[in-house]
This record gives C-alpha cells, structure tokens and sequence, in this order.
C-alpha cells in the first residue's frame, strides 16, 4: 500500500468545516474506513492483527490534487491545515463484521452521490495494513489507519469535481456513522 501521513494540524472533525487553501482550488474528497489501534505491539502476525483495533470510524481524506501530484510522494496534498476529517463516532469491533468487511460506503457532494462501494473492495484488508505497519514501528493505542478510498474522486471525473465554498461532503459508512463537513475557504 501507499503509505502516508498526517500531521495534527490537518484533523478537523465532524461537522467542522474543511479549509480550502488559498494558494489551491484543486481541493478534492475521499471517503474512507477508519481503523484504530486499542492495542499497541511490535510484529504483529496478520492472524492476531484485529485483536489490536479498538474500534472503526469515517474519514474524508480530502485532498489538494495539485499538490499530491508535485512530488512522487503523495503526502504533500494530503497534510494541509484543516482538511483530515474524522468521526464521529468510534464502533467497536464486536459491533462489526471482522475487519469491518462488507459494509457499503458512500460520499455525497451536496447530496448527489460521488463514491460508492463496499469495505469489502478494499485493495489491502485491515488486517494486512496492521501487520505491515508493525514490522516497521511499534504501534500504540491511539494510533489511526485510513484504509484508501473507492473510485469515484473529483480528480478523475470528467469534468473534474472539486470542492469549493459553502460544499457539503458528506461520507457514510453502515453500521459505523455519517461524517459531515462543510467547506469554506482559508482566511
């Protein structure tokens, strides 16, 4: 997988506008599955791995395309002040099917449905994400996995779909909650 991350500065949550940079409008959404770590370890087997998730979450990873695309690390657009959100909700795993798999999820833009899928389609499965991680640093509770986003970004659709002022993104994953922000743009 890709690997990335955030920087606390970039987190908002529910209900708390995403910032449109003033120096980018290619400001774009992702919804996402949210895994988080309860239990912390080093070399962690892909068979004990979900023995280590506290509990699942949604993410709009929203993201300036122009700036992910500068480099050949992706990180850059993806790390902007105010544009990570994340809740609003945490759903225990025994709430869940395993790995959170086969719960549908959706992103609508103003309403109009942008990203549809299923946790299932995920291309690498909770459990292989944690298990990688761990053979390079010792997780610890507290710690958040993004699990990547279905088809259907702004980026690639023709004509593009960019976020913009006064937008509502919304994602919504079943049995775990629907994640709400509006946009606005930096001061």
């Amino acid at each position: 997988p890709t690997i990335f991350s955030r920087y606390s500065t970039s987190l908002i949550g529910h209900n708390t506008p995403i910032i449109r940079s003033k120096i980018s409008d290619a400001l774009d959404y992702e919804g996402e599955l949210v895994a988080v770590v309860g239990k912390g370890g080093r070399h962690i087997s892909e068979a004990d791995a979900l023995d280590h998730v506290a509990g699942y979450s949604v993410f709009n990873d929203a993201t300036f395309r122009d700036y992910q695309l500068k480099t050949t690390q992706w990180q850059v657009g993806k790390t902007f002040d105010g544009t990570g959100s994340f809740g609003p909700s945490l759903v225990t795993p025994d709430l869940l099917p395993a790995g959170a798999a086969g719960l549908a999820i959706e992103t609508r833009v103003n309403g109009e449905v942008v990203q549809q899928s299923n946790t299932d389609q995920l291309i690498f499965t909770v459990a292989k994400v944690i298990s990688l991680m761990s053979e390079t640093l010792t997780l610890e509770p507290g710690d958040v996995f993004i699990m990547g986003t279905p088809s259907g970004v702004g980026h690639f659709r023709q004509p593009q779909l960019y976020l913009k002022p006064g937008d509502i993104c919304e994602v919504e994953i079943e049995n775990i909650g629907l994640l709400r922000n509006s946009v606005k743009d930096e001061a």
